[in-house]
């Protein structure tokens, strides 16, 4: 086989399950805003096939796509430069994600953690989804023929399993046709800790607002949420290594660093031996400059929600000019009569 020349294409997805927080900016949103130049394109979605891998209000479903769109363009995604669509618009996606459940392995999906985790002890009662979607993010990828995908540590055995689903296509077939796609783990606080406890991940189901900025919060809520963030008595340290064992320092840190783009040990030369008193008022002061406007054009875009859906239906014609030919590519790969006929 002789080696294929990708295009260099960035692929990233989050699903709309409402809630939008600091830790899906920092760890995604930001990240992608960051990667658009001239370097890749990117295409980014909105997996709303994904959200129905567990049972969703159709409303509510309705809703926090809207508002995740909105959270994407409001961070700095340019609908113009990047492809910015939700998944259920191009129908490529479930197409080549049924091809990718007749390569992928019965024992791949079951050593997913994400698997074990969700499903828990009542695994016979999970839906078919949940155990499946592995291969649909698979399909979300490889349907662009994406060469990067911006990661979490928490995604990165799915990242595995697609260059997997890839590597045994390619040699099921002979073909050097889909990408090894690389993961981009990168970033200061690409894992963002609840504000109450810094042993956990900040999250949306968390019973405690205060443990979590959300993307829509004014700028007082802001300012009170990391004012009354969980601490310690100590002074903060110098060097980096002073914050082990010191989950919610470290967090706090890593916020300050990631809003600010710089990294923990550049914050800690410039705050070390200051206590929280002084520097949660500078926390609280950069936090409002670069997430209250976010929150204030969300507001303006979700009283706008026909030109979400324009900007919507127009990035799926744009992803569907990508994925259709790759499709059809793989539909005459895979031996389907009548493929590559328009």
């Amino acid at each position: 086989m002789t080696e294929t020349q990708f295009t260099p294409r960035v692929f990233s997805g989050i699903q709309p399950s409402g809630n939008l927080h600091l830790g899906n900016y920092l760890g995604a949103l930001k990240r992608f805003v960051d990667m658009q130049g001239p370097e890749f394109q990117t295409v980014y979605c909105m997996v709303d096939l994904h959200a129905i891998t567990t049972w969703q209000d159709p409303k509510d479903l309705a809703h926090s796509t809207r508002e995740l769109c909105a959270g994407f363009i409001a961070a700095g995604i340019d609908p113009e430069h990047s492809i910015l669509f939700n998944q259920s618009q191009v129908p490529e996606h479930a197409q080549l994600a049924w091809v990718f459940n007749c390569v992928a392995r019965m024992g791949w999906m079951q050593r997913m953690t994400q698997w074990k985790d969700k499903a828990g002890k009542n695994q016979q009662n999970a839906s078919l989804g949940l155990f499946a979607y592995p291969s649909l993010m698979a399909a979300d990828i490889l349907i662009y023929h994406a060469t990067h995908v911006p990661v979490g540590d928490d995604q990165k055995q799915h990242l595995e399993l697609t260059r997997d689903i890839a590597i045994k296509f390619n040699n099921d077939f002979g073909v050097d046709f889909f990408p090894i796609t690389e993961p981009v783990i990168e970033g200061t606080a690409t894992r963002v800790m609840s504000l109450r406890d810094g042993s956990k991940k900040m999250s949306k189901s968390d019973t405690s607002d205060m443990s979590r900025i959300n993307m829509t919060d004014d700028a007082d809520a802001i300012a009170k949420k990391i004012r009354k963030a969980k601490t310690d008595p100590d002074a903060l340290p110098s060097e980096i290594d002073g914050l082990e064992d010191r989950p919610e320092a470290r967090n706090l840190v890593n916020i300050y660093a990631a809003l600010n783009d710089q990294t923990a040990e550049q914050v800690l030369a410039d705050v070390g031996g200051k206590q929280f008193g002084d520097f949660k008022p500078m926390l609280a002061e950069l936090a409002v400059e670069k997430l209250s406007p976010i929150s204030s054009e969300m507001a303006r875009l979700m009283g706008e929600e026909a030109e979400i859906d324009q900007i919507l239906a127009r990035g799926a014609e744009r992803a569907r000019t990508i994925a259709s030919p790759i499709l059809q590519k793989t539909y005459e790969i895979v031996g389907m009569v009548g493929a590559g006929k328009s």
